[in-house]
């Protein structure tokens, strides 16, 4: 099988690392980049093919895979319009939506129809990551399963039935390590305000948000149920949550996710511009 990608940043390289320990083979894996630094990196990281511009293989080739910024897609695909030999088209590209994509790759016989869409988040760097995935309709299932098993040599993967909600999916997964990071800031802001020293800080911050996240994902009880558990009346803990709750702050990350989720609906506004 060969398998282009447009793009050799971060997230092509956790993909292709993620892919190569899964078995995919390195030679059949070629990189368009203009970067020559990104591309002797991952040459030498992968023993990959790696080229400047597309040539007569990455067209022939049976993925493509898109990882380019929004702003550059429309640019990096004019070599590619018309020229595609049936290739199943991912793109991991935020907000743009398929119709665009389809637009730009298809030239004068009309738009491109074999393509998938996909939000990972960052840490599939790390091979953990979570990605929201739609189809187009004319993928078929082998399609759809060949899509799964490259995202998924990152980590999980989440299918939605309706494009539109990968604007959600960006505002909670694709965002969220943001809200997790700044939650960690805070917490770890509230240990050295307690008079703990900076590393002491950061070690307790860590390690209660990773245990509490493996608690939660090996627990059958709703994270609710847990926090329950955690509470006791009068106690520590219920004190805090009223003071959390006081200040709105439940309320205050769901209008945060809209409005993620709202800026990634403009964005696929801006950049699917002809």
């Amino acid at each position: 099988m060969k398998i282009a990608f447009l793009g050799g940043g971060n997230m092509a390289t956790a993909l292709i690392g993620g892919m190569v320990e899964c078995g995919f083979a390195p030679g059949g894996i070629c990189v368009v980049d203009l970067d020559e630094g990104a591309r002797a990196r991952l040459r030498a990281k992968f023993d990959v093919r790696t080229l400047a511009a597309p040539d007569a293989g990455v067209f022939a080739s049976d993925v493509l895979l898109l990882a380019v910024k929004p702003q550059q897609m429309k640019a990096a695909l004019a070599p590619f319009a018309g020229a595609l030999c049936g290739a199943l088209v991912i793109t991991i590209a935020a907000g743009l939506r398929l119709a665009d994509i389809a637009r730009w790759l298809g030239g004068r016989a009309g738009p491109y129809t074999r393509l998938v869409r996909c939000m990972p988040n960052t840490p599939a760097l790390i091979g953990a990551g979570i990605t929201g995935m739609y189809a187009a309709p004319a993928v078929d299932a082998a399609g759809r399963e060949l899509a799964e098993r490259i995202v998924s040599a990152v980590g999980n993967t989440v299918w939605v039935d309706d494009e539109a909600r990968l604007d959600a999916v960006t505002g909670i997964s694709g965002s969220g390590p943001a809200y997790v990071f700044h939650f960690i800031e805070a917490l770890e802001a509230a240990a050295c305000a307690q008079g703990f020293d900076a590393e002491s800080a950061r070690r307790l911050a860590l390690d209660t948000v990773l245990g509490s996240a493996r608690l939660a994902a090996a627990s059958a009880d709703a994270p609710a149920v847990l926090r329950e558990k955690v509470t006791s009346k009068g106690g520590t803990t219920a004190a805090a949550l009223a003071h959390l709750a006081a200040r709105g702050w439940y309320d205050a990350l769901i209008e945060a996710v809209e409005a993620a989720t709202a800026r990634s609906r403009e964005l696929g506004d801006q950049f699917g511009t002809d």
